[in-house]
Formats: structure tokens, sequence, C-alpha cells
């Protein structure tokens, strides 16, 4: 059940502390479910702290430090994805990842500008690290619904969910 709960998270890799290539982002036009009008800028700076909270999950899961996390997480997202952190640091495991797509899409905008929805194709490879052994990389294909909200100066991500079947 572990090893699916890793599959199902994703993230970007800075494994071994080095730049990982950036990852190919195709943003689609938002088709937003709501009253609410969305500012290019605002689109524009969902888009590059969703991308952040990536950098951060990869790194925090690479890390097994659940702290790293806080800049870009909240609620429940960052309670599932630390308790994640803490079950694999638990098991002597660690997790690689490296994004390699996004295709994104806003597709609702709360009237008070509070929440914020998109959806993200994601195509990433993860790999596994038991007790510093590697397993075999695999290639993923995941849809994910994230629900954002803002914070002081940047959006951080509340609900990070992989829709089942895709």
């Amino acid at each position: 059940m572990l090893r699916r709960l890793f599959i199902g998270c994703a993230g970007v890799a800075l494994a071994a502390g080095l730049a990982a290539a950036q990852p190919s982002v195709r943003v689609e036009p938002a088709t937003l479910q709501g009253p609410r009008a969305l500012a290019e800028q605002t689109a524009n700076s969902v888009i590059q702290d969703y991308l952040q909270s990536w950098r951060s999950l990869s790194v925090a899961l690479d890390q097994n430090n659940p702290e790293l996390l806080d800049a870009d997480f909240t609620g429940d997202a960052k309670s599932k994805l630390a308790e994640t952190i803490r079950e694999q640091a638990a098991l002597g495991m660690s997790t690689h990842y490296q994004d390699l797509t996004h295709d994104v899409q806003i597709v609702f905008y709360s009237p008070e500008g509070l929440s914020l929805e998109l959806t993200d194709m994601v195509q990433y490879e993860v790999q596994l690290f038991d007790h510093g052994k590697p397993e075999p990389k695999q290639q993923v294909r995941a849809r994910y619904v994230v629900m954002l909200t803002p914070a002081q100066v940047r959006w951080r991500v509340r609900v990070f969910q992989a829709l089942p079947g895709d």
C-alpha cells in the first residue's frame, strides 16, 4: 500500500542535489466555472507557485523532511504528504521524482478569490530507494485535481488528489 501511495504522489526531482531538467509545461486557456474573472497576472502566479510546490514536494520526499512542505502546502494536502514522508522514513525508504510534462488548466476561481482549482495531466518518473538501494524507475501518467488558496505572498496547495483511472 505504501508503494501505491508513493506512486500516487507526484513531484519534481532534484536528485542528489543537482537541478534536474525542467519539465515541459503547457497551460491551456482557463475554462472557469464560476462568476469571477481571472487576471492574467493571477493565472501566471498560480502556475508558478503550483510548479514550485512540485519542486518542494520532490525535495521533501527525497530528503524525508516534511518541513520542506511548509511554504507550498497547507491543510489536507500538507497533512497527507507529511504522513507519507514520515511513513517512508520509518521504513528506510526515500523517493526520487523527475517530472517530464505538465498539461495544466485552471477550471474554477471562487467568487471571493479564496480558492482556485486546476487540473494537471502529469507525466513523471519515480524511483524508490529502499535503505539506499535503488529500485527500477517507473514512468507514470496521472491526472491531478488541485485546489490552491492564497497565502501572504503566494498560492499554496490545499488539495492534491490523483483521479482514479487516469
